[in-house]
């Protein structure tokens, strides 16, 4: 619950700092371009390197996949239902289908399942969410951070000069050769990923703001509840449709019921993909997740 708390702290910290006219109107801007350039890669060069590949346990790796894939395609609907912008749209393809399955997730894993079920969320973060970060964040902010369309060409170039992507491939490269960074490396790593969480969440609340616009209502409404309930309710009837009843279906479903990523959130904002709505999105959704997640909690313990 540390991390619960150290989040929400960091977060009215960052109200507070702005409502101070501490920082530049900008700062939040050049925050969140250090988190894409700095912390997330080393995080990502820190965390895939140690990931031990299986097939023994594939309901809690297929199952964020599938639920990116749903997300997307009911976003995309309300898109053209609600005739949302394209700040909008692109904005809600990045908090929506990933979760905060690893800063928030593990740790609530812990203190409302048990240790003992912390391995399954972490397949969940590391080989869905995660990757879906780098490969399925940089294709969307290839195609929606623009004015325009863009060409394969453009999107592809986006997608290989996209920080963490480069990251990605320099771990699965370390990976494949069996390399082991160095101890200086490896420390120089760690403290830039460690950065990444305070940053951000200052960050979001250096933009958060509780009175928004009119035409951002509908989607953080939307966005919210597909994102804290109709997301891990889909999860659950999967599961059993499937007859999954399983210790990892129920961290699947669990992990499904994250809010929005705050990395995913800070990736948009940077883009200028609807900042205000963003920030509301990440900053609250953590908080209405303190009421829905010990409630998902209980129904996942209690009946399935």
């Amino acid at each position: 619950m540390e991390n619960f708390i150290l989040i929400i702290l960091l977060l009215f910290s960052g109200v507070a700092l702005r409502r101070l006219n501490i920082f530049h109107e900008s700062a939040a801007l050049s925050f969140n371009q250090y988190v894409i350039y700095l912390s997330l890669p080393a995080l990502i060069l820190i965390q895939v390197p140690k990931l031990t590949f299986s097939t023994a346990l594939l309901t809690p790796i297929i199952m964020p996949w599938f639920m990116m894939a749903v997300s997307v395609a009911v976003v995309l609907m309300l898109s053209r239902l609600f005739a949302w912008n394209r700040s909008i749209t692109g904005g809600l393809l990045l908090v929506v289908p990933l979760g905060n399955t690893s800063f928030l997730g593990i740790p609530m894993i812990d203190a409302l399942f048990g240790a003992d079920f912390i391995p399954y969320g972490v397949l969940y973060d590391q080989l869905g969410s995660f990757p879906g970060l780098t490969i399925y964040g940089a294709i969307v902010l290839a195609v929606y951070s623009g004015n325009g369309e863009v060409s394969t060409k453009a999107i592809i170039h986006k997608i290989i000069s996209f920080p963490p992507f480069i990251s990605l491939l320099i771990a699965a490269i370390i990976i494949h050769q069996g390399w082991i960074l160095p101890a200086m490396a490896t420390s120089i790593l760690e403290r830039l990923a460690d950065t990444l969480v305070p940053v951000v969440m200052v960050a979001v609340g250096l933009q958060l703001k509780f009175r928004l616009e009119k035409e951002y209502i509908k989607p953080l409404v939307a966005g919210l509840s597909l994102k804290l309930f109709f997301a891990p309710l889909l999860a659950l009837m999967v599961c059993s449709l499937l007859g999954l009843d399983s210790d990892p279906a129920r961290i699947a479903v669990f992990e499904a019921a994250m809010p929005s990523m705050i990395t995913a959130g800070a990736l948009a904002i940077a883009a200028g993909l609807a900042p205000d709505l963003m920030a509301a999105m990440v900053g609250m959704g953590l908080m209405t997740s303190y009421v829905t997640l010990p409630l998902w909690s209980y129904f996942l313990q209690s009946y399935m």
